[in-house]
């Protein structure tokens, strides 16, 4: 699939960002990356909503493998090879897939809150008493101050 014919084929559901991406392109809308075209076919976004239509039309999640594995990426399903002649039926399956990617957005954790809690905390901890030294350490340098 060329970026001429992924614009051609996204018409009907409006203007998409292309940005080349592995084997093939990423396919974004608003920012937000709901679809996948690599050699293996296009790929759309799906989550526990989605995942059922997917199911229903015999398609797969997408799979690629590793010397050691084959690896099973859950949250891109294979777009069902009818639509490829249904543009409006596609553009509604793409909404769709955009929801479930704008979905898994809000799950995940905002960047940067990690290193911001860090920081928070740091501030708030109380600051340690310095040790006290033992009878060792009193001896020693008992014993340098002498000479």
């Amino acid at each position: 699939m060329d970026r001429e014919f992924l614009i051609d084929l996204f018409a009907d559901f409006g203007p998409v960002a292309i940005r080349k991406m592995f084997s093939g392109y990423g396919i974004s809308a608003d920012g937000i990356n709901f679809a996948l075209a690599l050699r293996a076919g296009l790929f759309f976004r799906a989550d526990e909503v989605t995942i059922p239509d997917f199911e229903a039309e015999g398609s797969k999640p997408f799979q690629y493998s590793t010397r050691a594995k084959t690896v099973l990426v859950n949250s891109y399903w294979e777009l069902p090879a009818r639509l490829f002649d249904d543009s409006e039926e596609l553009a509604q399956w793409a909404r769709a897939a955009l929801a479930a990617a704008q979905r898994a957005k809000v799950k995940k954790r905002p960047k940067g809150k990690k290193a911001a809690s860090k920081a928070a905390k740091k501030v708030t901890k109380p600051a340690r008493a310095p040790k006290k030294a033992t009878k060792k350490a009193q001896v020693r340098k008992g014993a340098k101050r002498k000479t």
